[in-house]
């Protein structure tokens, strides 16, 4: 019983902190500053450790060819359409 209050009270927590940021929004809408300052104030720094840790750089290097490859062909096909 004491486990499903906790419970309740968590999700209770959670719903008035989600409102609470909606309600900040919907009053930021009509100011273009407080969005602006909004928008900016969400951006993290990271360090180069920080995105050390975070990159998988296998995985880009995948994406990464797989760009330059779509990349190549799209160029191709343009070329194509302009003869």
């Amino acid at each position: 019983m004491k486990d499903d209050k906790q419970a309740m009270d968590a999700n209770s927590s959670a719903a008035d902190s989600i409102a609470d940021s909606v309600d900040e929004y919907l009053q930021t809408l009509g100011n273009e500053d407080a969005r602006e300052q909004r928008y900016y104030s969400q951006e993290q720094p990271f360090s180069a450790d920080e995105m050390t840790r975070l990159v998988n750089e296998e995985r880009l290097n995948e994406l990464l060819a797989q760009s330059d490859a779509f990349l190549s062909t799209l160029n191709g096909e343009i070329k194509d359409f302009d003869e």
